[in-house]
């Protein structure tokens, strides 16, 4: 039990073969560990980025609204996003060319 309380609370002193070992196994771990096993650390894209133009944004954050509400619905977006008071002035929806799926939207505010 004592041997275990040590390695728990990392009580050996440097170069020991303790030591040695339990950051052997740190190492091991980081590098053996495949990549599907997902420790909630990697970044979410962002659902909503400025370009050229206009706003892109991700199919899931105008889902569902009528094509008469879409500028209103993403001004809001965007406007909650980057604090802003955009007004959006058209919405087009863009969609890959092979497979005719919605990729997202690009939204065009008025200058």
């Amino acid at each position: 039990m004592n041997a275990l309380k040590r390695f728990v609370l990392w009580e050996y002193p440097r170069a020991s073969w303790q030591y040695d070992v339990i950051v052997g196994a740190i190492v091991l771990f980081i590098f053996v560990t495949p990549r599907f096993i997902s420790f909630g650390d990697r970044p979410k894209p962002a659902s909503i980025a400025i370009v050229r133009g206009g706003y892109w944004i991700e199919p899931q954050q105008l889902a569902g609204v009528p094509d008469d509400l879409l500028p209103a619905r993403a001004a809001a977006v965007v406007n909650a996003k980057y604090k802003a008071h955009a007004v959006i002035a058209s919405v087009e929806p863009i969609y890959d060319d092979a497979e005719q799926e919605l990729k997202g939207y690009l939204a065009f505010p008025q200058h």
